[in-house]
């Protein structure tokens, strides 16, 4: 057993934690489009809205999008009352639109339901669409100052060294929920999660931590073993099957086919050129065989090369046709032709994005 001159250090050490890092916080913090100043009340809406960005996306991808978003719509009521087309155009590049659709949901339950105004606590948060335990926690804690820690990927890489968490992920999340838990300080829990999320963007990175940095460095497991940059464990990511297909890119003149994606689904509601099913194995004449039908059009020319696109679950390919119709064709059923010019206002997927660039030459 540890002496007791060893157990009152580390009582001494874990006590100390919480209070080191608000003071590394408040000198190193991050200045961050939709974090609220020093002394500054945290506006709820631009929290959660910058939440619902950020799963699986980078800080520095999302910023753009989210002054676009506020400037558009300042607050939940006005986004609320927007339409699901606008959103998912003010989304369109940001990927893993799913988030675009549940946001705007979110929106007019907050609208409709809650007066516009979003509950404070974690239960009344995941009761909202698209809003899980972490954003749930993320939100209660920064906006609400609830005393609650949410785990994010760069948290999770801070706790998993500091106590140097041998369990794989994701087994290991609720042990690593539980030994974040004890990094809170009893007052500023917002601060208190915003500070472990900022050591881990800018001091316990993936590859070459900055360690002589951290305010945490002096009780850090991985960092006296001198093992920082495994952690944390991760058991092997399995890769999907590459799917294959076809994309059809038809010109009018200056105008595009396109169409309108199923609302459920993947990419559901986004636009997109007419396209094959995207299947295992499929071979290029089958996806052919899928192309659509319009007055005149008898003949495709084969772009060469493939567009390539990895999607969460599964890499794809897609073989790329084109061809050119008379200036009066008219669209097939549930297809549309849209100005060249005004592409950048549709809510085109990256993968789409790529289509159409490799389709005309772009």
């Amino acid at each position: 057993m540890p002496s007791t001159t060893a157990r009152k250090k580390e009582q001494s050490t874990s006590s100390d934690r919480p209070l080191a890092l608000l003071q590394w916080y408040d000198r190193h913090r991050r200045r961050l489009p939709w974090r609220a100043a020093p002394g500054e009340a945290s506006d709820p809406y631009r929290v959660w809205l910058s939440e619902i960005m950020l799963q699986q996306t980078t800080v520095k991808a999302v910023g753009p999008y989210f002054e676009k978003f506020v400037a558009r719509w300042p607050d939940v009521t006005a986004l609320g009352r927007a339409s699901l087309d606008d959103v998912l155009r003010m989304w369109a590049g940001l990927g893993y639109y799913s988030r675009a659709r549940n946001l705007h949901a979110c929106a007019v339950a907050v609208t409709r339901e809650h007066g516009g105004v979003f509950p404070d606590t974690e239960e009344g948060l995941r009761a909202l669409p698209g809003i899980g335990p972490y954003t749930a926690a993320a939100i209660a804690a920064i906006a609400f100052d609830r005393r609650t820690m949410p785990v994010d990927g760069n948290i999770e890489r801070v706790v998993s060294r500091l106590f140097a968490v041998e369990e794989e992920l994701p087994q290991a999340k609720l042990l690593i929920q539980q030994l974040a838990a004890t990094l809170l300080a009893d007052t500023r829990a917002g601060d208190s999660a915003q500070a472990l999320m900022d050591l881990g963007a800018s001091i316990c990175t993936p590859k070459k931590p900055a360690c002589s940095l951290c305010p945490l460095n002096e009780d850090c497991t991985a960092r006296a073993q001198g093992t920082q940059e495994t952690f944390p464990r991760k058991a092997p990511k399995k890769n999907g099957t590459l799917r294959r297909g076809a994309a059809f890119v038809v010109t009018r003149g200056d105008e595009l086919l396109v169409r309108s994606r199923p609302e459920k689904g993947l990419l559901g509601g986004m636009t997109e050129v007419p396209g094959s099913d995207w299947l295992a194995g499929q071979d290029d004449a089958t996806a052919k065989q899928q192309a659509p039908q319009l007055k005149g059009l008898s003949r495709w020319q084969r772009k060469v090369g493939v567009v390539t696109h990895v999607f969460t679950h599964f890499p794809l390919e897609l073989v790329v046709y084109t061809a050119k119709v008379e200036v009066r064709t008219r669209a097939p059923d549930g297809m549309r032709w849209v100005p060249i010019a005004t592409l950048a206002g549709e809510a085109l997927p990256n993968v789409m994005r790529k289509v159409i660039a490799h389709g005309l030459g772009l």
